[in-house]
């Protein structure tokens, strides 16, 4: 079988893959999973074209991936051929443990369980089944390789990862704001005292990088109607969940059942492979195909969540500078309780409160370097000359509330 196949993207054009291997790992069950999984989960709710898969970004981040690191390897860097394509397995994996709708149900259908902590697991069981040929990848994945910038191209403020979705999910959505010069900024990367740092005459390109992440934060992963869809998803989960236990019958695909049935921690699912392996067969199709039948269940709260979510009657929501005040929100349960004939318990299933956080970049040890072409090393902040960078560095916090919009506050 011919495994030399060209993908042809429609951010990229033709992506070649680059070894037998990744063949194979794209063709394993467990990675054409990630073709059922929509990167930015509810977002098609309010922009239509994002309709794009994890599995479409994990194939544009290897691309991106093997232009990065032919460029350095034209820069004198020295990279082997193992490291080479352990690099472009661990940013293909880099996303394998996410569950159905990606970030909206990571603590709801799990309970402090993070997808990189699933990655890892899934990653250590792909390295089994491939006779231990994921060796390279796991230790660039967990961090532990000796060549450090190789594991920070996976994962740091200026990985791989980010120049794909940034520009991928820019691209579907129509955001124009979102758009990077992914090109230009992985032109610009060199390796300095074994980190990963940016020539100086790319700092430009960085500061666009920044902004169009904090932009993007702001219309689209944490724009006000995606949190109100996402909050409305959480609460149908976490009602099923509650029927489940307590021992009503709940439609459900099997391996959802499962996680409906219990609720897991890490503990499981290093004691037990029928957990993997029954969470990397979910997906969004089995969310999807409970909540249609789930919207005619006996259950009325349950029923009327379902109906919501498939209609787009979805909450109200109102972003404020300054948290919801216990009065506001007994006030807001009240209203609820009264208008549609429930209990204080049943009515926390129609309102939600929390924060949004938004921060573009971080001052930390994982910092952005930017190299000067006298050889000195320096963060980002201290190199740009826009004032805009510094205050991208601060943490923003905003508040919300949603409720149904019948009722009236």
């Amino acid at each position: 079988m011919n495994k030399k196949k060209i993908i042809n993207d429609p951010v990229y054009g033709f992506i070649t893959i680059h070894s037998e291997l990744i063949f194979d790992i794209i063709d394993h069950p467990y990675f054409q999973r990630l073709r059922r999984i929509k990167q930015l989960g509810l977002t098609e709710l309010v922009y239509p074209g994002a309709h794009h898969t994890r599995f479409h970004h994990a194939i544009g981040a290897m691309h991106l991936m093997k232009e990065t690191l032919e460029n350095l390897r034209t820069k004198g860097i020295e990279i082997t051929d193992d490291e080479f394509e352990g690099t472009l397995v661990a940013i293909l994996l880099h996303d394998i443990g996410h569950g159905p709708f990606s970030h909206a149900l990571e603590t709801t259908l799990l309970t402090g369980i993070a997808h990189e902590w699933i990655s890892r697991l899934t990653i250590e069981r792909l390295n089994k089944a491939l006779d231990g040929r994921l060796e390279t990848s796991l230790s660039i994945f967990l961090g532990t390789y000796h060549k450090q910038f190789l594991s920070q191209l996976v994962s740091s403020q200026l990985d791989i990862d980010r120049l794909d979705y940034l520009k991928r999910d820019s691209f579907f959505t129509g955001v124009s704001e979102g758009t990077i010069g992914a090109e230009r900024i992985i032109k610009m990367l060199n390796v300095k005292d074994d980190q990963l740092v940016v020539e100086e005459k790319g700092i430009y390109s960085i500061e666009n990088f920044l902004s169009a992440r904090r932009l993007m934060y702001w219309q689209v992963y944490l724009h006000k109607t995606s949190v109100s869809s996402e909050k409305m998803l959480i609460s149908i989960i976490e009602r099923a969940k509650a029927l489940t236990q307590s021992g009503e019958k709940v439609f459900s695909s099997s391996s959802l059942r499962l996680f409906l049935e219990n609720n897991f921690k890490k503990e499981d699912f290093a004691q037990r492979t029928e957990t993997l392996s029954s969470f990397l067969t979910l997906d969004d199709y089995d969310i999807w195909g409970a909540i249609k039948v789930w919207s005619e269940h006996e259950d009325l709260i349950l029923s009327k969540l379902c109906k919501m979510l498939l209609s787009r009657s979805l909450f109200k929501i109102e972003i404020t500078p300054e948290p919801v005040s216990k009065t506001e929100i007994k006030a807001l349960e009240k209203s609820i309780q009264e208008k549609y004939n429930i209990t204080a318990e049943e009515a926390k299933y129609f309102y939600s409160t929390g924060n949004l956080t938004n921060s573009a970049y971080l001052s930390n040890d994982n910092s952005i370097k930017i190299l000067s072409k006298s050889g000195k090393v320096r963060d980002v902040v201290e190199a740009a000359d826009l004032p805009n960078i510094k205050a991208m560095s601060k943490i923003v916090r905003k508040y919300y509330r949603c409720w149904p919009k019948d009722i009236s506050l």
